[in-house]
Protein backbone atom coordinates (compact mmCIF):
# COMPACT_ATOMS: atom_id res chain seq x y z
CA UNK A 1 0.00 0.00 0.00
CA UNK A 2 1.68 3.65 -0.68
CA UNK A 3 1.42 6.33 1.78
CA UNK A 4 -0.63 7.87 -1.09
CA UNK A 5 -3.53 5.81 -1.12
CA UNK A 6 -4.56 6.95 2.14
CA UNK A 7 -4.63 10.37 1.18
CA UNK A 8 -6.45 9.67 -1.94
CA UNK A 9 -8.95 7.37 0.03
CA UNK A 10 -9.48 10.74 2.13
CA UNK A 11 -9.80 13.01 -0.97
CA UNK A 12 -12.62 10.60 -1.86
CA UNK A 13 -14.17 10.81 1.21
CA UNK A 14 -14.11 14.29 1.00
CA UNK A 15 -15.10 14.70 -2.13
CA UNK A 16 -18.03 12.77 -1.40
CA UNK A 17 -19.17 14.62 1.75
CA UNK A 18 -18.86 17.60 -0.45
CA UNK A 19 -21.12 16.33 -3.17
CA UNK A 20 -23.67 14.94 -0.32
CA UNK A 21 -24.22 18.03 0.98
CA UNK A 22 -24.55 19.87 -2.13
CA UNK A 23 -26.99 17.74 -3.25
CA UNK A 24 -28.55 17.98 0.50
CA UNK A 25 -28.53 21.86 -0.27
CA UNK A 26 -30.24 21.60 -3.66
CA UNK A 27 -33.54 19.44 -1.88
CA UNK A 28 -33.41 22.11 0.35
CA UNK A 29 -33.67 24.71 -2.39
CA UNK A 30 -36.68 22.60 -4.05
CA UNK A 31 -38.11 22.69 -0.67
CA UNK A 32 -38.65 26.65 -0.55
CA UNK A 33 -40.06 26.67 -3.88
CA UNK A 34 -42.64 23.78 -2.69
CA UNK A 35 -42.98 25.40 0.48
CA UNK A 36 -43.29 29.15 -0.97
CA UNK A 37 -45.91 27.89 -4.10
CA UNK A 38 -48.26 25.76 -2.05
CA UNK A 39 -48.10 28.27 0.41
CA UNK A 40 -49.24 31.19 -2.43
CA UNK A 41 -51.88 29.30 -4.06
CA UNK A 42 -53.09 27.43 -0.55
CA UNK A 43 -53.83 31.35 0.72
CA UNK A 44 -55.62 32.66 -2.53
CA UNK A 45 -57.74 29.03 -1.45
CA UNK A 46 -58.31 30.18 1.91
CA UNK A 47 -55.84 27.00 2.96
CA UNK A 48 -52.30 28.86 3.89
CA UNK A 49 -49.53 25.92 4.75
CA UNK A 50 -48.40 26.14 8.59
CA UNK A 51 -45.42 26.91 9.84
CA UNK A 52 -44.18 27.90 5.69
CA UNK A 53 -42.13 30.82 7.56
CA UNK A 54 -40.89 28.12 9.66
CA UNK A 55 -39.94 25.81 7.18
CA UNK A 56 -38.48 28.43 4.55
CA UNK A 57 -36.28 29.64 7.35
CA UNK A 58 -34.85 26.52 8.24
CA UNK A 59 -34.41 24.88 4.25
CA UNK A 60 -32.67 28.45 3.73
CA UNK A 61 -30.46 27.80 6.32
CA UNK A 62 -29.73 24.32 5.26
CA UNK A 63 -28.83 25.49 1.53
CA UNK A 64 -26.48 27.90 2.49
CA UNK A 65 -24.94 25.84 4.73
CA UNK A 66 -24.61 23.05 2.12
CA UNK A 67 -23.71 25.16 -0.47
CA UNK A 68 -20.02 26.24 1.40
CA UNK A 69 -17.77 23.25 0.81
CA UNK A 70 -19.20 22.82 -3.25
CA UNK A 71 -18.42 26.47 -3.92
CA UNK A 72 -14.92 26.31 -2.06
CA UNK A 73 -14.33 22.71 -3.74
CA UNK A 74 -15.04 24.44 -7.65
CA UNK A 75 -12.99 27.70 -6.12
CA UNK A 76 -16.41 29.60 -6.81
CA UNK A 77 -16.30 32.62 -4.60
CA UNK A 78 -15.54 35.72 -5.36
CA UNK A 79 -11.80 37.11 -5.80
CA UNK A 80 -10.33 40.27 -6.31
CA UNK A 81 -8.47 39.48 -8.90
CA UNK A 82 -7.20 42.84 -10.08
CA UNK A 83 -5.01 43.13 -6.82
CA UNK A 84 -4.43 39.66 -6.75
CA UNK A 85 -2.76 39.57 -10.56
CA UNK A 86 -1.00 42.77 -9.99
CA UNK A 87 1.24 40.80 -7.67
CA UNK A 88 4.62 38.31 -8.39
CA UNK A 89 4.11 34.55 -7.97
CA UNK A 90 5.85 34.43 -4.80
CA UNK A 91 3.49 37.06 -3.58
CA UNK A 92 0.37 35.67 -4.52
CA UNK A 93 1.45 32.48 -3.05
CA UNK A 94 2.10 34.08 0.32
CA UNK A 95 -1.24 35.95 0.20
CA UNK A 96 -2.75 32.83 -1.44
CA UNK A 97 -1.48 30.49 1.52
CA UNK A 98 -2.10 33.59 4.09
CA UNK A 99 -5.82 33.87 3.18
CA UNK A 100 -6.22 29.60 3.23
CA UNK A 101 -4.66 29.52 6.91
CA UNK A 102 -7.46 32.02 7.72
CA UNK A 103 -9.99 30.17 6.32
CA UNK A 104 -9.27 26.84 8.57
CA UNK A 105 -9.07 28.85 11.16
CA UNK A 106 -12.14 30.71 10.69
CA UNK A 107 -14.08 27.40 9.30
CA UNK A 108 -13.04 25.65 12.34
CA UNK A 109 -13.81 28.23 14.81
CA UNK A 110 -17.23 28.44 13.23
CA UNK A 111 -17.69 24.41 13.22
CA UNK A 112 -16.79 24.65 17.09
CA UNK A 113 -19.48 27.80 17.90
CA UNK A 114 -22.17 26.00 15.39
CA UNK A 115 -21.78 22.49 17.90
CA UNK A 116 -21.92 24.95 21.03
CA UNK A 117 -25.21 26.26 19.31
CA UNK A 118 -27.53 23.10 19.04
CA UNK A 119 -26.07 21.59 22.19
CA UNK A 120 -27.49 24.85 23.42
CA UNK A 121 -30.95 23.96 21.46
CA UNK A 122 -31.03 20.99 22.26
CA UNK A 123 -30.43 21.43 25.80
CA UNK A 124 -32.72 24.15 25.91
CA UNK A 125 -35.52 22.76 23.68
CA UNK A 126 -35.51 25.44 21.02
CA UNK A 127 -37.76 24.99 18.41
CA UNK A 128 -39.35 26.88 15.72
CA UNK A 129 -41.65 29.44 16.48
CA UNK A 130 -45.23 27.54 14.56
CA UNK A 131 -44.14 24.10 14.03
CA UNK A 132 -42.42 24.04 17.43
CA UNK A 133 -39.82 21.56 14.68
CA UNK A 134 -36.49 20.97 17.17
CA UNK A 135 -33.38 23.30 16.04
CA UNK A 136 -30.65 21.57 17.69
CA UNK A 137 -29.32 19.72 14.21
CA UNK A 138 -29.80 22.40 12.09
CA UNK A 139 -26.64 24.33 13.39
CA UNK A 140 -25.11 20.54 13.86
CA UNK A 141 -25.81 20.14 10.09
CA UNK A 142 -23.84 23.89 9.55
CA UNK A 143 -20.88 22.47 11.50
CA UNK A 144 -20.62 19.61 9.45
CA UNK A 145 -20.81 21.88 6.34
CA UNK A 146 -18.19 23.96 8.06
CA UNK A 147 -15.78 20.86 8.68
CA UNK A 148 -16.07 19.39 5.31
CA UNK A 149 -15.08 23.39 3.84
CA UNK A 150 -12.05 23.26 6.25
CA UNK A 151 -11.17 19.77 4.32
CA UNK A 152 -11.73 21.57 1.08
CA UNK A 153 -9.15 24.87 2.31
CA UNK A 154 -6.92 22.14 3.65
CA UNK A 155 -6.60 20.54 0.38
CA UNK A 156 -6.58 23.02 -1.66
CA UNK A 157 -3.56 24.44 0.49
CA UNK A 158 -1.80 21.15 -0.07
CA UNK A 159 -2.51 21.08 -3.73
CA UNK A 160 -1.93 24.57 -5.02
CA UNK A 161 -3.25 25.82 -8.06
CA UNK A 162 -5.30 23.00 -8.26
CA UNK A 163 -8.92 22.89 -8.19
CA UNK A 164 -10.25 19.97 -5.89
CA UNK A 165 -14.00 19.69 -8.46
CA UNK A 166 -14.35 21.03 -11.80
CA UNK A 167 -18.28 22.70 -11.80
CA UNK A 168 -20.67 20.28 -13.67
CA UNK A 169 -22.77 21.32 -16.46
Amino acid sequence: MSPLSGTSARTGVLRWLTHALAVAGGFAVAGIIVVTVADVVGRRFGFPVKGAYDLVRVLGAIAMACALPLTKAVKGHIAIEYFFQQMGPRGRAVVDTGMRLVLLALFGLLAWQFVRQGRNFLESGEGTATLRMPMFWVPWLAALACLVTAGVTLWHLLHPGRSMMRPRG
